[in-house]
């Protein structure tokens, strides 16, 4: 089965019980399960059990005699949680996540390819206009990749 892209922003809420409901278009491919993790710059990072499987495969290959790659193996694997969904397609958010990602009621949910990436919604708000800012200078390094 091919994993369907992931992609646009969603405005949610957690509540009381530390649940968040994830957006229904992408309810069907995350199934019932889903694995959350510390993500890069302060949020979280929820992959479908596939897609989790094939980077932790890929990060259980890297050079543990390199500190950098300890790091970001432990920041992944040891921060990762495997959560279910329930009926209504909420997930359980845990202490140690949500205090990580900084996250209040108010959150967005990003689609990012093969992941979604959960955002305090102020910080998205912050990080986007950083990045809407300086979208020349990325997209000139995205060119000298060959990505754009």
């Amino acid at each position: 089965m091919t994993i369907k892209m992931f992609i646009g922003e969603y405005q949610h809420l957690v509540d009381e019980k530390k649940r968040l409901a994830v957006p229904s278009k992408f309810r069907v491919e995350l199934k019932n399960k889903v694995v959350v993790t510390r993500g890069l710059d302060k949020c979280l990072f929820v992959y479908p059990m596939k897609a989790w499987e094939e980077l932790a495969s890929k990060l259980g290959t890297l050079p543990v005699g390199e500190a950098g790659t300890r790091s970001f193996t432990r920041l992944m694997l040891a921060g990762a949680v495997d959560v279910d969904v329930d009926k209504q397609g909420r997930i359980l958010i845990p202490d140690y996540l949500k205090e990580y990602a900084g996250l209040a009621k108010n959150v967005v949910i990003a689609g990012l390819y093969n992941r979604l990436e959960i955002w305090d919604e102020k910080k998205w708000n912050a990080y986007k206009k950083g990045a809407e800012k300086n979208s020349d200078e990325i997209a000139e390094q995205l060119g000298k990749l060959g990505v754009y």
